[in-house]
């Protein structure tokens, strides 16, 4: 899969000072991409959405 057509967006988490950020393009056909921030030409994972929705879901849940 080709990530060209990707928008990237950073984690509504991430601080403003760099350091440790993910970037989530949630904008692909049944597919999930998230990448580091400080690495965008390196690789993603790619995840499908039911599996991004379970993992964000959890991770709010655990507040």
């Amino acid at each position: 899969m080709e990530l060209r057509d990707a928008r990237w967006r950073k984690s509504s988490r991430s601080g403003g000072s760099g350091g440790n950020c993910v970037e989530v393009a949630g904008n692909l056909t049944g597919v999930v991409a998230v990448r580091d921030s400080k690495d965008p030409s390196g690789p993603a994972l790619l995840v499908t959405p039911t599996a991004w929705s379970a993992f964000t879901s959890t991770l709010k849940a655990d507040r």
